[in-house]
């Protein structure tokens, strides 16, 4: 299992899903930066896509 500092660099995101992350507040950001990358980490995936962004949004209800 890869420890939490070496899987945010190896984390791909799409253009698209950045551009949903750049739209959250500044001031939140990173936390919601954080939970989106935890959720691709339990989906065993390398990449972060609109769809994963979106169903991290229904879960943390924001």
């Amino acid at each position: 299992m890869m420890s939490h500092s070496n899987f945010t660099e190896t984390l791909q995101w799409t253009p698209e899903a950045k551009a949903m992350l750049n739209k959250i507040p500044f001031f939140v950001r990173s936390q919601a930066r954080k939970r989106i990358e935890e959720l691709a980490q339990t989906t065993e995936s390398d990449w972060v896509t609109v769809s994963l962004v979106e169903q991290a949004r229904t879960e943390f209800g924001q």
